[in-house]
């Protein structure tokens, strides 16, 4: 069964942030990745901790994202990263137990493996308004990462109960969400749909 990763962003929620984060942390979804890019570092931590604590509440693993600083002061060793930060970092890849990382190529996924990824996101496959100016990537670029690494790997983009069906059959982790579990009706019932769906 496909897994669901499900990406968080304030500017895109429809309610209250918090009790969003933990409605959609109650659902079928495998992990909660915090992005929140624009935060402030101490912004984000403070976050971090409140989101940290709302998971574990619901048994939902929480992955962080970029601040792999504050991941190690909190003790907290899973992580997402762009692969421009991972290139740059000296944590020991040993202390993550999840290390995720965004990947737009062939030769950034094959990058991104041979650097300590455990999984990684590739994208965008189908067109959505995140990504309005850039051309989709398609379900045949999909392929191609799965079969040049050997880790799992999670659709990204334009993801939808109508869209997932164009994923079937292909040796895809999962997928991973944003902008529908940030802005729709009853994540319950959305993330039912999209697993229905595959």
């Amino acid at each position: 069964m496909y897994k669901l990763l499900a990406i968080t962003s304030r500017l895109l929620c429809r309610e209250d942030f918090l009790p969003r984060l933990e409605k959609i942390a109650a659902t079928r979804i495998s992990a909660l990745i915090l992005r929140e890019k624009d935060l402030s570092p101490a912004a984000y931590e403070e976050l971090a901790r409140q989101v940290l604590s709302l998971c574990r509440r619901c048994n939902t693993l929480c992955i962080l994202h970029t601040h792999e600083d504050i991941a190690q002061r909190i003790l907290w060793p899973h992580i997402h990263m762009p692969l421009t930060l991972l290139r740059q970092s000296s944590v020991d890849k040993g202390y993550w137990k999840t290390l995720g990382v965004s990947v737009h190529s062939i030769e950034e996924a094959q990058e991104a493996a041979v650097l300590g990824a455990t999984y990684l996101t590739a994208g965008h496959i189908f067109a959505t308004a995140c990504k309005e100016n850039l051309s989709s990537r398609g379900t045949d670029f999909l392929r191609k990462i799965c079969q040049h690494t050997g880790i799992p790997v999670y659709a990204l983009g334009g993801i939808t109960p109508q869209t997932i069906e164009n994923l079937r059959g292909l040796p895809i982790e999962g997928v991973a969400i944003m902008s529908g579990l940030m802005d729709c009706n009853n994540p319950g019932r959305y993330v039912d749909a999209l697993l229905a769906s595959m």
